[in-house]
């Protein structure tokens, strides 16, 4: 995790952060756009939204653009992140309330909607189920939660299938084949990948209901469930 918190510090990673997801991570901002469709099935159209991850602020852009109502509580561990996400924000910032930290610095809420998008791959399966159960415990009854990350079929021959997908998609994006082939191994050495069965287990066991599979991008994956 330490490498991970130090890349997100790094001035020069911050400062090219927002031309990396729409990149790297296939259907990025249809991604978005779907994820706020779902969470506006539930929520009211004056909604306080909780944002998991918030640093970079694109997917807090995307929400507020999308709804002029919401606003939002945005939580990143990174001060360098959330000053890049108050800048990508603009005009829009004074809608969100940026909080340095994790999931336990986030407010009591009660929220009416919550999301924590390409975050989850960086920690364990155990902490994953405290942050799924800290977030339901911060939400009204039947309020959704949306995630998105990294997610494949573990079968020996399946992942690797899946990871040189993704490979592949970052050469067909202009990524050069040799940094493409090392994102695809770092990827398999830094981060937690589950399978598709366990992270819609982890969030039943947290206390949500009707995990549905709302976006898939190669090895991506997003769910909607409800509190």
């Amino acid at each position: 995790m330490t490498s991970i918190h130090n890349a997100f510090s790094d001035p020069q990673a911050v400062a090219s952060y927002t031309d990396g997801p729409p990149r790297f991570v296939p259907g990025y901002s249809a991604m978005l756009a779907m994820a706020a469709i779902v969470l506006a099935e539930r929520v009211p159209e004056n909604a306080r939204v909780l944002v998991l991850g918030a640093g970079g602020g694109l997917e807090l852009k995307a929400f507020a653009h999308a709804h002029a109502g919401w606003s939002f509580d945005g939580v990143d561990p990174s001060a360098a992140m959330l000053s890049l996400a108050r800048q990508t924000l603009g005009s829009l910032a004074a809608r969100a309330r940026l909080h340095q930290g994790y999931i336990d610095d986030a407010p009591e809420g009660p929220f009416d909607g919550a999301t924590c998008l390409l975050t989850l791959h960086f920690v364990d399966v155990e902490e994953r189920r405290r942050i799924a159960s800290e977030v339901r415990r911060r939400l009204k009854p039947r309020a959704p939660f949306v995630v998105a990350h990294l997610s494949a079929p573990d079968g020996e021959q399946e992942r690797p299938l899946w990871l040189s997908r993704y490979s592949a998609f970052l050469a067909a994006s202009g990524v050069e084949p040799d940094k493409a082939a090392a994102a695809r191994d770092a990827v398999t050495k830094h981060l937690e990948i589950l399978a598709p069965a366990q992270d819609e287990a982890i969030l039943r066991e947290a206390g949500f209901s009707d995990p549905t599979l709302f976006y898939t991008g190669l090895a991506f994956r997003g769910w909607v469930a409800y509190a």
